[in-house]
């Protein structure tokens, strides 16, 4: 369950402010819960800790398992945005840091990497040729089909596997998370025989995290998506409880007064875990896209300590204060290091032996704070006991709540996401796209071509 510590931002505000900004939440609490806001179609990730069903959490176990019985290694997974960050948020916090350089033993996971989230070319051939140094799978997560950046990447790997497994093998190395109904992937499913799940159409790409389309990758990966699920359902319990004392309420209220009041238009999420880098990068898309529109918002940024203490440190210290931070901090570690003696003492750090390596973590975790209070940043703390699946499942929970609380707060449809569109427009006219042709003109005399 999440925790929320917001005194460090006590020297900023005022008691009478903070007060203020809290009804303003809990206002905006019911706004979420009434479902009567902007973009209330798009709320069906309140329900999902309970609303993932029997069957297709078996479906996907079944899957997990059809696989293993090919002894496929390495799955691909096409997406982008919500329909890849979440999983690989999980994936990421769950794995060995080294699990790529480790030896593979039997009965493994297979290795999750990640396509369709870019248009490199030099990531895309590099991705090939390592499905073909391995057995492959694909699971391929759009409720579109027609979104360009997976579209074009599973287009290729799609034809990598039906020229090398055969079209029939590969329709069943190939799983499709996509619409129910409609859609070029949909269509392509039932012409194939692929197998599918569904994405909800009442459920944003960036809530999607406790759909298949983050449920699946993260089971193949190896993990528990039960855990998860209940994880996420204590939490729910917690954030549908209208109180001041609700860690999201606190959270939507805190950071609202700090950009509202003081001025402060970026947030630093910072761990100091690197395990976490990609929690960092799933709640930026959330925050971002979720908050970022009328002119409004508060910039979502991220730092990895103690490592950018030595890169963003300098500016976070004594930069622009235009910034706060809110800290995901972890109770516990999985494992331990001690700190040996050496009788040279050369480094100077005999003071240490005998202390863990998670003690220094936390020493540096705490004057980090204190310095960066001292400095003019205000600091709240969002903890877990530990990093595994419940717990990952109890801060996807906390962080899309606080989101629709916040976004409300903020005078903002948390659900939509109007501007994502303006670059593809121009994307397609420039790619000569049949139907952008007065675009395309345009677009070449404006860039005198």
């Amino acid at each position: 369950m999440v925790k929320i510590n917001v005194s460090g931002c006590d020297s900023f505000v005022k008691e009478e402010q903070y007060k203020q900004y809290v009804d303003k939440a809990l206002a905006a609490w019911d706004t979420l819960m009434s479902e009567q806001g902007a973009g209330n179609d798009f709320l069906g990730w309140k329900t999902l800790p309970e609303g993932v069903s029997e069957e297709e959490l078996s479906g996907i176990e079944e899957i997990c398992k059809a696989w293993a019985a090919k002894g496929i290694d390495l799955v691909i997974t096409v997406g982008i945005g919500g329909s890849y960050l979440g999983a690989r948020c999980a994936i990421e916090a769950l794995s060995h840091n080294f699990a790529k350089q480790l030896k593979r033993k039997a009965g493994d996971a297979p290795d999750v990497v990640f396509a369709g989230n870019t248009l490199s070319e030099e990531y895309t051939s590099e991705l090939m040729d390592l499905a073909k140094e391995r057995n492959t799978a694909c699971v391929v997560i759009s409720k579109s089909g027609t979104t360009t950046e997976p579209a074009v990447a599973f287009r290729i790997v799609k034809q990598y596997l039906e020229e090398t497994y055969g079209r029939e093998e590969a329709a069943e190395r190939i799983v499709a998370v996509t619409d129910a109904k409609r859609g070029a992937l949909k269509t392509l499913s039932t012409q194939e025989g692929y197998k599918t799940f569904i994405v909800p159409d009442n459920v944003g790409g960036r809530f999607s995290v406790l759909t298949p389309v983050g449920l699946l990758p993260i089971a193949l990966a190896g993990f528990d998506i039960r855990a998860m699920l209940k994880g996420a359902a204590d939490q729910k319990s917690e954030m549908y409880s209208k109180s001041e004392a609700n860690s999201a309420v606190q959270y939507a209220a805190m950071r609202n007064l700090l950009h509202s009041e003081y001025g402060k238009s970026t947030e630093i999420l910072l761990c100091y875990n690197p395990k976490l880098t990609y929690l960092a990068e799933w709640w930026k898309q959330l925050y971002g896209e979720s908050e970022g529109k009328d002119g409004k918002g508060i910039f979502p940024a991220s730092v990895t300590n103690t490592a950018d203490l030595h890169s963003m440190g300098q500016f976070i210290q004594e930069g622009s204060r235009i910034m706060f931070e809110t800290v995901v901090s972890i109770d516990k570690s999985a494992r331990e290091v001690i700190i040996g003696e050496d009788p040279q003492n050369l480094d100077q750090l005999n003071f240490l032996a005998g202390k863990n390596v998670e003690h220094c973590n936390k020493m540096a975790q705490l004057g980090t704070k204190l310095a960066h209070i001292d400095g003019g940043v205000p600091q709240m703390e969002i903890s877990v006991e530990k990093i595994d699946e419940y717990n990952l499942g109890s801060i996807f929970y906390f962080f899309e709540f606080a989101c629709g609380v916040s976004a409300y707060t903020l005078g903002v449809n948390p659900f939509n996401q109007p501007g994502v569109e303006a670059y593809k427009k121009n994307m397609f006219a420039l790619l000569h796209k049949p139907g952008y042709e007065e675009q395309t003109a345009a677009i070449l005399k404006r860039i005198g071509e």
